[in-house]
């Protein structure tokens, strides 16, 4: 039996009239960008997310962008950012030719390390990016302490973690501004790249809705420089019908979850040390907290080892970071090196990611499982 580590098909043919009929109407109101399917969407986020505003924009890249912009950041300033993470998170700073500041991560979350931000701060810096990592929330307290003693603004990249939560508050609804990316794999996944910024602070809102414009406004006059950021209706369309059952997907992946940390548990992979489950920090029943399992990542030795016999037996499976963000080749004049950030570069060497998605079978996660465990028996 193959089992891919996502199966978009399986979920496209449960919502399949749905769907189609949303694409339809759109093709023929010939309506494509922005308009009244974009503006649903953004009520539907910001509702979920407990915030006041929602802004949809082109990707999640161009959401943690447009909002850097938003901030005014730029040349000399100082952004501080996890090192374990997707590149986004880091080339976006770079493309306003301000310098990403890396910072190590929790072993036991994959988040920032909030212990490790403080030494980080200098006098150019000017915002912090916690990332909301494989959908459980960065602890935000004492991130959110930091950036207020230091007055510094704190920009959420919970581009994995639509409906995650900490202590009873939406992921993307602590910071400044919050980020969100529909791209295809994610809990809430478009046909394509789309993405989404939320805030509590009208001022932001209004310029990055301008932004995502060009700037424009009213239509043709320009007081400031945005760029090409906008939703297509198709992607909104789409992603308001999969809106609906978001949290039944939601509590589908815990389940699986669930079903990995009770199966695996026993196992001498685990008592042994060889494999780490993920660990669910803030439990939702004792903190109102919940991780939403956008990944579902192991910590194992013989990682690589272990992926290719997954995949001799059909089962599909990620790395998520192969490298870490300080020891990419593009950021080597910034003088990082190996052993400066030695959990994030840890996590490189042993992160594994197994399928998760909602519609998985029980006999494709007991299969999952066996083998597993199955490959530890034998070393």
């Amino acid at each position: 039996m193959k089992i891919p580590l996502l199966d978009l098909k399986a979920q496209y043919l449960t919502i399949k009239d749905e769907i189609d009929a949303a694409i339809r109407r759109v093709v023929e109101s010939q309506h494509f960008i922005l308009g009244p399917d974009v503006q649903v969407l953004e009520q539907n986020i910001a509702v979920y997310c407990g915030v006041k505003y929602a802004v949809g924009v082109s990707s999640g890249t161009d959401a943690l962008l447009v909002s850097l912009m938003a901030l005014d950041v730029g040349p000399g300033d100082e952004v501080i950012i996890p090192t374990y993470s997707f590149f986004a998170t880091a080339g976006v700073v770079a493309r306003l030719f301000a310098t990403p500041v890396f910072v190590d991560v929790d072993p036991d979350t994959f988040n920032i390390d909030p212990s490790k931000i403080e030494s980080a701060i200098t006098e150019k810096t000017k915002a912090i990016i916690p990332v909301h990592l494989f959908g459980q929330c960065a602890d935000m307290d004492p991130i959110r302490e930091i950036a207020r003693k230091h007055g510094l603004y704190i920009i959420e990249d919970a581009a994995q973690s639509l409906g995650a939560e900490y202590k009873g508050k939406r992921a993307g609804s602590m910071g400044h501004l919050g980020c969100f990316s529909f791209f295809p794999s994610k809990n809430l996944g478009g046909f394509g790249d789309g993405g989404m910024v939320v805030t509590n602070y009208t001022d932001l809102y209004e310029k990055v809705k301008n932004m995502r414009v060009h700037g424009s406004k009213p239509k043709y006059y320009h007081k400031i420089i945005g760029g090409n950021f906008r939703l297509d209706t198709l992607q909104a369309a789409i992603l308001n019908v999969k809106f609906s059952y978001l949290e039944e997907w939601s509590q589908k992946r815990r389940e699986n979850a669930a079903f990995y940390d009770l199966n695996l548990a026993g196992t001498e992979a685990v008592k042994s040390g060889w494999i780490k489950l993920p660990k669910a920090i803030y439990k939702y029943s004792e903190d109102k907290n919940h991780h939403i399992y956008n990944q579902y990542t192991l910590t194992v030795e013989s990682r690589n080892r272990l992926r290719e016999y997954l995949k001799e037996n059909g089962i599909g499976t990620e790395i998520y970071y192969p490298v870490p963000l300080h020891l990419q080749e593009c950021f080597a004049p910034l003088g990082y090196k190996k052993g400066d950030l030695p959990v994030s570069e840890i996590c490189s060497e042993k992160a594994l990611s197994i399928p998760i998605y909602p519609e998985l079978l029980e006999e494709q996660k007991s299969i999952i499982s066996k083998k597993i465990a199955d490959f530890f028996s034998t070393l």
